[in-house]
């Protein structure tokens, strides 16, 4: 039966106990993660969120009573116990923190009883992550997760202590706001007050600290709650944490100057690690062109070579059809793979398939200095030569070549470079390779639009020097856009915004906007921008996947308390779900029922 923590005061947690309480009585609280009996003696290891403590219940020290609770001790018991702290005699684990030391139990309490736990609380849980996530209040004491999930509390501290000497003010904005058109979907409120209309949950704040320029408050900073009805992945969820800012009177230089400061003071303090300032910078048409990618990881090389001008004349059709129609023909160099079996060759072309690609040329060079190709035949040796020297072939590597339009050839290598690189065991998850990535396209062309759309968001600033191409090449204008990368994963983003109304309004045009439209939709920024509205910056932090990054794990669900599963759903408490009738009315919602018509065979 559970008893009281009446007159009991927790001294220490588990690992605050150490060699200098030696002779001293401590009170410590947690929970039971194994128990151990000798018959004279019980051992317990006793877990907290700060790590183990053995406890030692020898009935002359803790009386009868007291050593009869601790027989009937199981895992995942809580308990309270009172006792002196002496040296182990014997058995001193160098693995834990307070292996040199042990309390003598005087007192015990059994503050709560516990079932048999579906699983073992241990770290590097063998079980299926559906299993712990639909018991995720369990899951989340295990000390892996725990530890994430402090530091990430660490970095958000962090995170405002570098921004308050930086002279930025934290500011709330509303979680409750408008349905704006441009980028993902929006999770749409009901509106009780307002029956037949909508709040939607925001993807950023980026209206609101852009008014908070106009409104003359210079450097604001948020650690805000973001919302994205988005298909997910392990870096991506709907519902997330974002460290957001914007300064006003800046250009690209000032924000990346406070961002590359901020990242040295974060990393350096949370995890010990020393970033190199400057970050290097590329354009996002030069990581295009080298590594396939707008966030490319570069921990190692295997860059994309374009051949095209070597085979523009060649007898392959694949190459000089792709080339006819506009496109590319690029490869990359797996360096000492060319005695891959055919079978794995096989794989990586069904994986290349999966990104778009028709196929995948590959050329082996063999130690020989012979070549085994699958498209050898239609080319002169001559040819073949020039290509293998293009690409700084050698004898035993492995040459992989995609030949189609442009953002495909760059999909499909970026794509197979990265898995390759996993396979061949090339990326260090203790190295931390950031890059900004700059001078991104303004704009994107959808073919399911069939329109421009924004690359990153209407408000983003044009590079001044291609506005006069917006009319007749919109697709060639330069944004003033950033992000900044670490090992292939884009840590964060941002831009320099329009400030000027006449570019608001013809970027709003261009995006297809009527002025009408325009203003239905932003109205109340386009009316803040005619009161005087200062040039200004911002950039926002995936705070999650900082998070993940540093603590090297697999996906953001490691960091996240109570995430969301692949289909958006919550095995916890199994939301998304159903509500009553009254409160369907009360909104002046009804629910259509979609029946799943099955295809006859």
């Amino acid at each position: 039966m559970a008893e009281s923590m009446k007159g009991l005061h927790r001294s220490h947690r588990c690992t605050e106990v150490s060699n200098s309480e030696i002779g001293q009585q401590v009170t410590v609280m947690g929970w039971v993660q194994k128990r151990r009996n000798l018959g004279s003696l019980i051992f317990i290891d006793l877990r907290d969120r700060s790590g183990l403590l053995q406890i030692v219940f020898d009935e002359p020290k803790v009386g009868k009573e007291g050593f009869a609770k601790a027989e009937a001790l199981r895992s995942e018991f809580v308990i309270a116990v009172t006792g002196t702290v002496e040296k182990r005699t014997a058995a001193v684990n160098e693995n834990l923190k307070t292996g040199d030391i042990e309390v003598i139990a005087e007192d015990i309490r059994i503050l709560s009883e516990s079932e048999t736990p579906p699983f073992p609380i241990e770290e590097n849980s063998q079980t299926k992550e559906d299993m712990r996530l639909r018991y995720r209040f369990l899951d989340l004491r295990r000390p892996d997760v725990q530890r994430n999930l402090m530091m990430k509390s660490k970095v958000s501290m962090l995170l405002r202590n570098f921004m308050e000497q930086e002279g930025f003010l934290e500011i709330e904005t509303p979680i409750l706001t408008k349905s704006t058109p441009e980028g993902a979907r929006d999770y749409l409120v009901p509106s009780r007050v307002h029956p037949g209309t909508f709040y939607a949950l925001p993807q950023s704040p980026q209206l609101f600290k852009q008014l908070l320029m106009c409104s003359g408050y210079d450097r604001y900073f948020q650690i805000a709650r973001c919302f994205r009805d988005e298909d997910l992945r392990a870096d991506r969820q709907p519902e997330f944490t974002q460290a957001d800012m914007e300064l006003s009177f800046v250009d690209v230089d000032d924000v990346i100057d406070v961002n590359e400061r901020l990242l040295q003071y974060v990393f350096r303090e949370a995890i010990g690690v020393d970033i190199e300032l400057p970050i290097p910078r590329m354009t996002w048409q030069e990581a295009m062109d080298r590594y396939g990618s707008d966030k490319p990881d570069t921990r190692f090389g295997m860059e994309l070579v374009n051949v095209s001008q070597v085979v523009k004349e060649c007898g392959f059709g694949v190459f000089t059809g792709a080339l006819e129609n506009g496109g590319s023909v690029r490869g990359i160099n797996a360096k000492g793979q060319g005695a891959m079996p055919r079978k794995k060759i096989d794989k990586l072309v069904e994986f290349a398939k999966g990104y778009g690609a028709k196929g995948l040329a590959y050329l082996a060079v063999n130690e020989d200095g012979t070549y085994k190709s699958s498209f050898a035949k239609f080319m002169t040796e001559e040819e073949l030569k020039s290509l293998v020297e293009h690409m700084q072939g050698e004898p035993g590597d492995l040459l992989l070549f995609a030949a189609d339009e442009n953002k495909i050839v760059w999909d499909v290598l970026g794509a197979l470079r990265l898995e390759l690189a996993k396979e061949l065991g090339l990326l260090d998850k203790n190295k931390y390779q950031f890059l900004w990535v700059t001078e991104f396209p303004l704009l994107e062309w959808s073919k399911e639009e069939n329109r421009f759309m924004a690359m990153h968001h209407p408000f983003t600033m044009p590079m001044e020097e291609d506005w006069d191409k917006i009319d007749s090449d919109p697709g060639a204008v330069r944004a003033k856009a950033y992000d900044i990368v670490l090992n292939g994963t884009e840590l964060g983003g941002g831009s320099v915004r329009i400030h000027q109304d006449d570019i608001q309004e013809k970027m709003l045009e261009v995006l297809g906007f009527t002025k009408e439209r325009a203003y239905e939709q932003f109205g109340f920024l386009l009316n803040a921008f005619k009161y005087g509205v200062p040039p200004h910056a911002g950039l926002a932090y995936g705070v999650d996947r900082m998070v993940m990054l540093m603590m090297q794990c697999d996906s953001i669900r490691d960091v996240i308390a109570f995430p969301k599963v692949k289909d958006a759903s919550c095995l916890l408490t199994e939301a998304p779900g159903t509500v009553d009738e009254k409160q369907l009315e009360e909104l002046a919602l009804s629910v259509q029922q979609i029946e799943e018509v099955q295809e006859e065979a």
